[in-house]
């Protein structure tokens, strides 16, 4: 948020921990990153060693499991009308300004 009020650039923040995303809000993140289910989830989870980590599933399984695990998600994602990107590290964002 810092790197992005230093751009001046306006912006809204969804806390998808709070007020989680529909599937179809989901699918269009993955389509704008360019990246499949599995690539958003942070491995590095308990929960996702414990319950996920080697589990064979397909894309729309893996949504499932992130819909209904917001945390497995990777953060900060920021994104525009055509593009997202996982803002790690910050000026990552440069590409989609």
């Amino acid at each position: 948020m810092k790197f992005l009020q230093e751009k001046g650039v306006e912006f809204e923040v969804r806390e998808y921990l709070k007020e989680p995303l529909t599937k179809e809000e989901f699918k269009t993140i993955l389509m704008k990153l360019n990246w499949s289910a599995f690539e958003i989830i942070r491995t590095q989870e308990a929960i996702y060693k414990s319950q996920f980590k080697g589990l064979q599933l397909n894309e729309d399984e893996w949504i499932k499991v992130l819909l209904e695990n917001p945390k497995l998600m990777k953060r900060p994602l920021v994104e525009n009308r055509l593009k997202a990107v996982w803002a790690i590290p910050p000026e990552e964002i440069e590409d989609i300004l």
